[in-house]
């Protein structure tokens, strides 16, 4: 549209440049995960198709098409955009929808091996088999993900896409495989010749290795020391995954940072500062900048604020405005495009920046583009009380903490430096006796700094009259004998100069007193770099210094992390910025990982008709920890907020897992085997649906490991996956044998 408006409207001698393109790079994002959608369906389909068939792999991967088409009608339905998170969720989901097509197609395969009389009476037999825990396993699914729905604060809209998206999904899923996957399964097999009773040699050895591994751990009261060294085992790997954390191995933080082709640089001067000054410090700043080999341009606003962007939302960058403030707009080449991210050209760029300001009295920071909603600044101080002297002191004395605490950057504080102010003021019996009035003394000095229109020029061709515009240069504006040397015309016509009729008064300008809720407050500010690059290990870091300093009227402050203080008799410092939002995002995907959990307790109480059943069903989700964290110590990333959502996602998952061979081992015992043997058998012949339904989820997985915010959900996936499945084929059918043996046997 800009190309069209060229030489019509916008003269040939303007050069326009886009400097922000986000329709660009969503596009790009959004192609790009759909084709991560699609690979994620085909490697899914040819999982199926070496381990049961091409016929199998046909059924499923049609299931999975269906299943996908609907979700997506479903989720536009709802209000749903093709988003980042919403392709994100169907990805992630890939592995879970294709679940209940997998589990019924490899019982109807099973069957059909074991010697069915025909294939119209192997399919209903062989649905029915899998059909109680199939629909019991996909609302445990649902049960463990949509509470996250419910998530408040402003993670809740940008995560809601995810437990919604699958939720739906796994329902549609449900219908298809109890639907379509049968119809399927008959036409595609309806004129192939089955070989009754066939066990493959594969099928023996797994029996065998089953057999081999669950015996010493069953075997009545012999096995019982070795069921117990069991749960020690498994305790103490627990323990060891969590102490990752505490050893800070594995760092706690809200989101990764994303690799953006932009950043921005925040300039403040002292208060008082002209924009000729604050322009030539930016100038001495964007030379640096332009010998970055990344950066392809930049924007410089003097003055101003640059356009708004996702930062100035929260932030509120867009109301900066003033003569000592300034901005930097950094865009940098594609990412495909260059080596490094763009947090670590950032953080590079950090320090010469800072060397530079800091040599003109400037404060620089650079601010990046937040991987999720945006806060103040990652670390945020709110110092509260009834004395707003005594506020901006105790402030000073924090912002001093913040500096002197290791890996501590950018910090800031709300407080205005006192900036001089001249008042002239008329005297008015001077004025009175030369004939002049205090308003025609504000006119003309208001001409000189502002400029006034003192007519107006008319033209033959001129749609609109040209203003003519009085007002001093620029360079005289700053010179206060320039403004006293002006003439005004009293009603006599004689030209008085304004220095005999005003005084000059010394003064300070105004200050802004910021207020929340009412209350004066002033707000300290930073951000953390350097390993961690987590500001809650900066914040605590800061809050334990804060205990013992002597930072209000030579005493410690008193510090809340959750609440402001009720009242503001006292000094009092409240934690905000990136803690607020993690602490709130966190407690309510705790919330939601309870509320689930209890869910999937009572559905498994109504279907088993037992307390204790449930119970031993549930405990392997414990043992996704010990995926999940050493995963992500192995891969050197950080355990987010969506490696949360892939541990809630997994406690569904696991679920589902021991549901089957729970399930397995009822149905073997009632038609007649003894309870060891059903036991040992359940592990047996689940292995192959579970290890696939596994595998499967862990494929799609796979596809979003490379995502920079969403790394942590695929690790949470893989290794709790990895590790959950495997361990779960032995713990559950040994547990479940050693809590129901006098009841089975």
């Amino acid at each position: 549209h800009v190309a069209d408006l060229r030489g019509i409207f916008i003269p040939d001698n303007i050069e326009v440049t886009v400097t922000r393109n986000y329709g660009a790079t969503a596009d790009d994002k959004a192609k790009t995960l759909i084709g991560k959608l699609i690979f994620a369906t085909a490697f899914v389909v040819l999982l199926v198709l070496f381990a049961l068939g091409w016929r199998e792999a046909v059924i499923v991967g049609i299931a999975v098409v269906i299943t996908l088409a609907m979700t997506l009608f479903a989720s536009w339905a709802w209000g749903f955009t093709l988003n980042r998170v919403s392709l994100f969720a169907l990805i992630f989901s890939i592995g879970i929808l294709v679940d209940d097509a997998i589990v019924v197609v490899e019982n109807i395969h099973r069957h059909m091996q074991q010697g069915a009389k025909d294939l119209l009476s192997a399919i209903p037999l062989a649905v029915d088999e899998v059909g109680g825990p199939t629909i019991l396993a996909t609302f445990a699914v649902i049960a463990a993900l949509l509470p996250m729905a419910f998530v408040t604060g402003l993670m809740g809209p940008y995560m809601s896409p995810i437990p919604i998206n699958a939720s739906i999904g796994m329902l549609i899923s449900l219908a298809v495989a109890f639907i379509v996957t049968p119809w399927l399964s008959y036409k595609i097999f309806a004129n192939v010749d089955q070989h009754h009773n066939e066990i493959t040699a594969m099928q023996l050895r797994v029996n065998g290795l089953f057999k081999r591994g669950m015996t010493p751990f069953l075997n009545g009261n012999q096995g019982r020391g070795k069921r117990i060294l069991l749960v020690i085992v498994i305790l103490v790997l627990i323990a060891l995954s969590v102490s990752l954390t505490l050893t800070q191995t594995v760092v706690l933080k809200m989101l990764p940072f994303d690799n953006k082709s932009e950043f921005q640089v925040v300039v403040d001067m002292p208060e008082g500062t002209t924009v000729e000054q604050t322009a030539a410090v930016m100038r001495q700043l964007t030379f640096h900048i332009s010998r970055v080999p990344e950066v392809v341009d930049y924007q410089a606003y003097a003055g101003t604020a640059s356009p708004i962007n996702f930062n100035g939302l929260v932030r509120q960058y867009y109301l900066r405005a003033g003569a000592n403030v300034g901005d930097i707009q950094v865009n940098l080449a594609d990412k495909s495009n260059r080596d490094r991210k763009s947090h670590e050209i950032a953080q590079d760029l950090r320090g010469p920046l800072q060397e530079i300001g800091q040599a003109a009295g400037a404060n620089v920071k650079i601010v990046e583009v937040p991987p999720g909603p945006p806060v103040m600044s990652p670390l945020v101080a709110e110092v509260y009380g009834l004395d707003y002297q005594q506020q901006v002191a105790t402030a000073k004395s924090i912002r001093e903490v913040f500096e002197n605490t290791e890996n501590i950057v950018d910090t800031d504080d709300t407080v205005e430096a006192n900036a001089p102010k001249l008042v002239l003021l008329v005297d008015r019996q001077k004025a009175a006796l030369y004939g002049v009035s205090q308003q025609d003394v504000t006119n003309v000095v208001y001409a000189a700094l502002n400029g006034d229109d003192i007519g107006y020029m008319h033209g033959d061709n001129v749609k609109y009259p040209v203003p003519i515009r009085v007002e001093l240069p620029v360079k005289d504006k700053s010179n206060l004998d320039s403004i006293l040397d002006l003439k005004i015309v009293n009603q006599a016509g004689q030209q008085i100069s304004l220095s005999e009729i005003i005084e000059i008064e010394q003064s300070k300008r105004e200050i802004s007193i910021h207020h929340k809720d009412l209350m004066p407050v002033v707000y300290v500010t930073a951000d953390m770099a350097g390993d961690l690059d987590s500001p809650l290990y900066g914040m605590f870091d800061i809050y334990n210094t804060l205990k013992e300093a002597p930072v209000n009227n030579g005493q410690p402050i008193a510090q809340h992390l959750l609440d402001a203080p009720a009242t503001p008799y006292q000094q009092a410092l409240k934690w905000d910025g990136e803690w607020q939002i993690t602490y709130e995002t966190f407690r309510d995907m705790g919330i939601a990982y309870s509320v689930g959990l209890l869910i999937i307790y009572l559905l498994v109480v109504a279907q088993f008709g037992s307390y204790l059943v449930p119970l031993i069903i549930m405990s392997p989700i414990p043992l996704t920890i010990i995926g999940v964290l050493p995963g992500h110590a192995l891969l050197g990333a950080q355990f987010t907020a969506t490696s949360m959502i892939g541990m809630i996602a997994l406690a569904g998952i696991i679920v589902r897992n021991s549901i089957l061979l729970v399930d397995f081992i009822n149905e073997q015992v009632s038609a007649g085997m003894a309870f060891q043997d059903a036991v040992i058998a359940s592990g047996a012949v689940r292995a192959k649906p579970i290890i696939l339904t596994g595998l499967a989820a862990m494929l799609g997985a796979l596809f979003i490991l490379d995502d920079p915010i969403f790394s942590g959900l695929a690790i949470a996936l893989i290794f709790g996956i990895l590790v959950s499945t495997l361990m779960t084929l032995l713990v559950i059918p040994v547990m479940y044998y050693a809590f129901m043996r006098k009841h089975m046997e």
